[in-house]
């Protein structure tokens, strides 16, 4: 009775862990590029076409498969209720992932438990959880994957999960590729299944993309590398990658170039994992998958200047998971390192990622999504348009249609980013005529102050200080210790 109970254990750690997470739900906290993925899944109700601008095709998510999710959920839920079953659903299924992954990696029941629930309150798992985006369903796809195919040796899994998780995420191929190798080298033999799948998964996810929108790869991809794409030196680029990579290979991102706090935990983790390999474990098996792919993808997304957050919330909590083997597996003073832990990381972790989605759920949901509400009742027609920077909460609470500065949502701006890179803005501006401009400029000041003053009104500033404020004294320290947002002016086309 009491074994059966034990074994019960990580399950239990699981409901535990979604249900303490889903605080973070008051504090608003979604990321800007959900919304994009969420107007292409309403887009696509309400067009029967997967786009952002009405009938117009366009590959605007990242994500397909996601796309198709949410798109789901709204029609269960509705468009005014889906967001809080979605964010519960993926918290779900992040939160079972790790269960999986304790599986593989543990053998004592209460060890599972106490890994699920720490590795769930770590700052990543926290944002796979409840920012909207679709690493909480990767998680899953992607441990069910080593748990099913590669630990209980399903055939069908090897095939079918490689297929939708490169739906998922088109730059899954670099975690497909390094468990291959990974198995390759330890088994000495080719799983034919696993190659198959993983040959499907590429040919449905470019096929997908070529026949439906006439692309290879996903137009944001095409996007960002067309604006963001720069000439560097070998020197420009290691420098680069040094002052970069301190804020993106541990958990906690600071102010600077430099997180000294990183280092250390990169050297414990490094440290914990020659420990564990060198013991003779069958689970090194998966070690390996987990902390190659760790570094891999953080070194390749790195050295490419890719420097949002979230391609980095999954290698995070996969490099630091030898930490907490390392630590659970102690005989001796288990406790002691335990404590330690949890009082000098965990605690200080959790503490931190509080603090900064309190703060940056006002930012987002009480200020910038306060534009989106404004232009949503000014402006009853909803075939004007804007263009903004970013695509997020502004063109999802307004409704209105979208030209974003990095043409994530609409093509016709690169064609001007290929002509004039340095003059796009004002050129799409001039050729297009779109009713409203939302920019972090003084738009009347500059070498085109006059054709901005002829032609367009200020129609209202919005600033981060004036969302500040709270009736509750702590919250209103927590928005000045750490203000989010950014003061935008809008303004309407006169002519």
């Amino acid at each position: 009775m009491a074994e059966t109970q034990n074994s019960r254990f990580p399950i239990y750690a699981v409901i535990v862990t979604v249900i303490f997470k889903l605080l973070f739900l008051l504090t608003h906290y979604i990321q800007e590029d959900a919304f994009i993925t969420w107007r292409v899944a309403q887009n696509l109700l309400d067009y029967g076409v997967i786009g952002f601008n009405g009938d117009t095709k366009i590959s605007a998510s990242t994500t397909h498969l996601y796309v198709f999710v949410s798109y789901i959920f709204n029609l269960i839920f509705g468009k005014e209720n889906f967001i809080e079953p979605l964010l519960i659903f993926n918290s779900i299924l992040f939160t079972i992932g790790t269960l999986f992954l304790s599986h593989l990696l543990l053998k004592n029941p209460w060890h599972k438990a106490v890994f699920i629930f720490l590795i769930g309150i770590l700052p990543p798992a926290i944002k796979i959880s409840i920012l909207g985006m679709e690493y909480g369903i990767l998680f899953f796809l992607e441990m069910s994957l080593l748990y099913y195919g590669f630990h209980k040796g399903k055939k069908w899994v090897l095939t079918i999960l490689p297929i939708l998780i490169m739906f998922t995420r088109i730059d899954t191929v670099i975690f497909l590729g390094i468990v291959f190798l990974v198995d390759l080298f330890w088994n000495k033999k080719i799983r034919w299944n696993y190659i198959f799948g993983g040959i499907l998964g590429i040919l449905a996810t470019v096929a997908f993309n070529w026949f439906y929108f006439g692309e290879v790869v996903n137009n944001t991809i095409t996007a960002k590398k067309l604006l963001y794409e720069q000439q560097l030196t070998f020197a420009e680029h290691l420098n680069y990658f040094l002052v970069s990579f301190g804020n993106f290979w541990g958990m906690l991102k600071v102010p600077g170039a430099f997180n000294p706090i990183t280092v250390v935990v990169l050297i414990f983790e490094l440290l914990c994992f020659i420990y564990l390999i060198r013991q003779r474990e069958k689970r090194n098996y998966f070690l390996w998958m987990i902390f190659i792919f760790g570094w891999i993808k953080q070194i390749i997304f790195i050295s490419q200047k890719s420097l949002f957050d979230w391609y980095y919330w999954v290698p995070q909590l996969l490099l630091f998971v030898p930490v907490f083997i390392f630590v659970l597996e102690q005989k001796e003073r288990r406790n002691l390192w335990l404590s330690l832990l949890v009082v000098f990381y965990i605690v200080p972790m959790l503490a931190f990622q509080t603090i900064h989605s309190i703060a940056t759920g006002n930012g987002e949901w009480n200020y910038r999504r306060t534009i989106g509400l404004f232009l949503n009742k000014y402006e009853k027609d909803k075939n004007q348009w804007i263009l903004l920077e970013p695509a997020g909460y502004v063109p999802y609470f307004s409704g209105l249609k979208t030209i974003d500065e990095v043409g994530l949502v609409d093509k016709q701006i690169q064609e001007e980013i290929k002509k004039d890179k340095t003059n796009y803005w004002i050129n799409t501006v001039k050729n297009r005529k779109p009713k409203y401009l939302l920019s972090y400029q003084n738009l009347y000041e500059g070498k085109n102050a006059d054709y901005y003053q002829s032609h367009y009104k200020l129609l209202k500033e919005f600033r981060v200080k004036d969302h500040l404020k709270s009736d509750n004294k702590i919250l209103e320290k927590i928005y000045n210790l750490k203000p989010s947002g950014t003061d935008y002016n809008l303004y309407i086309r006169v002519d």
